[in-house]
């Protein structure tokens, strides 16, 4: 094998965390990928991955392989899109990332219809809202709710999205309406637990006015759908994105409360590494989606 299929080869085992779900992946037996990790291991000299029979772990020699490889690997592939130039066809595996409510309604299935497009690129989605790192643990592609924490990555705009406050009329009928930010202390709030957010704590605006206030409540939850069937069946009141719960204001069985309050916009974006040359099937992804979701991005109020 040449070095640069081992590092290949290596990439793919770091991103699992065990031997056999590489070998899986590899589409070969667990006793392949050890006997081929045991001699690149062998020709370099030292020991790349520390592995029991339920885990494996990078060696600090494991870790500048892998993150030196990729580097390699990567100049190599600009290399040949360089000189391929615009005949590149989109083709090979294609790793996205999403998170779980957006990515089910929407990533989902406009990924059905980009397979069928571009039956040469192989899509593998993950959804989870736990935070992700895209280089490290090999992704293309990312599809991201809200502002990019990282400036060495390549951010395109998708779809504005609001986010809103709605409880349920029963809620409502019992606690009554608060007539500002401040009075969102005294109700029972249900709120998420996200990444990038102090927990519990809701951020307003109007013209040049502006609340922070710290809620409270009896549940909260890192899933979204959990939090909007609370207040549905009346435990208070919740913050979601308007592509979420737009159908059950339209239906009423959410009501808008707060509504001339603004929130931090949850505008949508894919995320991918920055590089100076973009694969074909990222860039034929990334152009899918931006005309996929046009209509949302020309509508700034969000309006799904």
């Amino acid at each position: 094998m040449s070095p640069l299929s081992d590092l290949e080869f290596f990439a793919v085992l770091a991103k699992h965390a065990s031997l056999r779900e590489a070998a899986q992946q590899l589409g070969i037996t667990p006793p392949a990928v050890s006997k081929r990790l045991h001699a690149v291991e062998r020709r370099l000299g030292v020991r790349l991955l520390n592995r029991t029979t339920r885990r494996a772990s990078l060696t600090p020699e494991g870790e500048t392989y892998l993150l030196e490889g990729a580097r390699v690997l990567e100049e190599l592939e600009a290399l040949e899109r360089k000189v391929a130039g615009a005949r590149a066809i989109p083709r090979g595996i294609l790793r996205v990332v999403a998170t779980l409510g957006f990515g089910r309604r929407f990533i989902s299935p406009a990924l059905s219809e980009f397979a069928r497009r571009f039956p040469d690129v192989e899509v593998q989605l993950t959804l989870t809202d736990r935070p992700v790192n895209l280089i490290e643990q090999g992704f293309d592609l990312q599809i991201r709710i809200g502002e990019l924490p990282d400036s060495t990555l390549t951010a395109r705009l998708l779809a504005h999205n609001r986010r809103v406050l709605g409880a349920s009329k029963a809620y409502l009928s019992t606690h009554g309406h608060p007539a500002t930010p401040r009075e969102l202390a005294r109700h029972a709030c249900l709120f998420i637990q996200e990444n990038d957010e102090t927990f519990g704590t809701w951020h307003l605006q109007s013209g040049g006015a502006s609340e922070t206030v710290k809620v409270r409540g009896p549940l909260a939850s890192n899933d979204g759908e959990c939090v909007v069937n609370w207040a549905l069946d009346g435990h208070g009141i919740l913050m979601r994105s308007l592509w979420e719960i737009k159908p059950l204001l339209q239906s009423g069985r959410l009501e808008r409360v707060l509504p001339k309050w603004d929130l931090p916009p949850a505008d949508i974006y894919a995320v991918f590494p920055t590089r100076n040359y973009l694969s074909a099937k990222t860039r034929a992804l990334v152009d899918f989606l931006l005309d996929t979701f046009a209509p949302q991005r020309r509508d700034r109020d969000g309006q799904w």
